[in-house]
């Protein structure tokens, strides 16, 4: 079963890329878009360093790491999130959530992922790029396993994304206009710029156990960094799985409620 719907999702994702690239002038936009996004924000990381000064004990190539984690976060966001879960809406409005819940395979896999636009990709390149500079930069050497716990701390930190905005989705069944909530987590996680330590002892508990910021970006700086411990990276495991869990209940609870167009 898994095995033909990640086939049946490549084709769709395939169908949506051919459809989105009829029109280029997006891409070249998106470039433009993505370029200037991130010289701005390299621009402000620089004047905190402008004095020699370090942001919260981070040095300038590990903040860079950072600002890099958020940038490929943001992609992942243009690319899978915003086109999928900010359809959940007119699904319930036009009723085609019907035919989705009839059809033999996960309905929260499906709702989640039928739709891959590309113009997220730029973030994902550029996002890759910073992050890799930072490590270079640093003289880090990042062994096999580094690597790995890197990008087990990277796929922490996307479903932890991933489950917020979906929960937030979910409540659609009951709230039409849930998209502008999703709307003010995007914008809370522009925090996720910087490092988690760079900012107040209220704010950096604020984003460690209300909006967890701090595992979507700075965890995963730091395993780049070969400076996260293993209770860290156990805890933003479990945290992600947890959260992943809480959204896929949230999902079936919310679906009691949901009032079918046929009915």
């Amino acid at each position: 079963m898994n095995l033909r719907f990640l086939s049946i999702i490549g084709v769709f994702w395939s169908k949506s890329i051919l459809a989105e690239i009829e029109y280029r002038v997006n891409l070249i936009v998106e470039i433009f878009s993505v370029i200037g996004n991130l010289s701005g924000s390299i621009l402000i990381l620089s004047l905190f360093y402008s004095n020699g000064n370090n942001l919260g004990g981070w040095t300038w190539n590990a903040s860079l790491t950072v600002l890099g984690v958020y940038t490929l976060l943001e992609g992942f966001t243009t690319c899978i999130l915003q086109p999928n879960l900010s359809r959940i809406v007119s699904h319930i409005q036009q009723g085609t959530l019907d035919f989705i819940l009839l059809k033999p395979f996960n309905s929260q896999l499906w709702v989640s992922f039928r739709i891959f636009s590309p113009w997220g990709l730029p973030s994902v390149v550029s996002g890759i790029i910073l992050i890799s500079i930072g490590i270079h930069s640093s003289n880090e050497v990042l062994s096999f396993n580094s690597f790995l716990i890197c990008f087990l701390m990277l796929i922490s930190s996307i479903l932890i994304l991933y489950s917020l905005w979906f929960v937030i989705a979910s409540t659609s069944i009951w709230f039409v206009r849930v998209w502008n909530a999703n709307e003010v987590l995007r914008s809370t996680l522009v925090a996720g710029r910087y490092p988690l330590s760079a900012y107040p002892d209220s704010l950096r508990r604020f984003f460690t156990f209300i909006i967890p910021i701090g595992f979507l970006t700075t965890v995963p700086a730091q395993a780049a960094m070969n400076s996260v411990s293993i209770g860290v990276i156990l805890a933003s495991c479990a945290f992600a799985l947890l959260l992943l869990w809480i959204s896929n209940r949230f999902w079936l609870f919310a679906l009691r409620f949901y009032t079918s167009a046929s009915s």
